[in-house]
This record gives structure tokens, sequence and C-alpha cells, in this order.
């Protein structure tokens, strides 16, 4: 079955623009990682809010692309711009467009 997480994270203020150019850089190679779906939004209503949207073949998939070099640097090059304001959840994927 499908895994997917949504999360979501604060850049200080300034930032959001510069961690979004950074996590849609850190894309490369997600694809044959297993990576199904991956989005970047920036909240409509807070201007520091950015929203993380993935979807994976299986967990095991996603917590293996945590280790590819251009995911860890898409984790932590933007680490001095968050406020370590964070949320996450992970989903069962049922079903929808574009899978």
């Amino acid at each position: 079955m499908p895994y997917g997480y949504i999360g979501s994270m604060r850049a200080t203020p300034g930032h959001r623009t510069d961690i979004v150019v950074i996590l849609l850089a850190g894309r490369d190679g997600l694809r044959e990682a297993g990576c199904l779906s991956y989005i970047v939004g920036a909240s409509t209503t807070d201007d520091d809010v950015i929203w993380v949207t993935e979807v994976w073949e299986s967990a095991a998939h996603h917590a293996a692309s945590l280790q590819l070099p251009e995911t860890r640097a898409a984790i932590g090059r933007p680490m001095p711009m968050l406020t370590g304001e964070f949320t996450g959840q992970e989903t069962d994927v049922l079903g929808g467009l574009g899978l």
C-alpha cells in the first residue's frame, strides 16, 4: 500500500521562498527512490508556512530516501531559516487523481 506524509514547517520571516527553492532542488532522484508524488506548497493564510505532501510506494521507500545525499541536503540546508515549528501526519494512501 502506498505511504503518504503531509508536513508543514514555519520559516523565519522573509525566508519562505529561499526554503521552497531548496526543497524543490532536493527532488532530484526521488522518483527513482520510489516517490510517486512530491508537492511543495505555500500557505495562503500565513506568509511563513510551507506544506509538503508526499506519496511513496511504501514507508520503507520513504525511510530509504532520507539517506539520499540530495534529500539530506534539502533537509539540512534550510534549518537555520526555520523556526522549529513542524507538523507531520503519516497517511495510508487509498487512491486519488495522478497516482
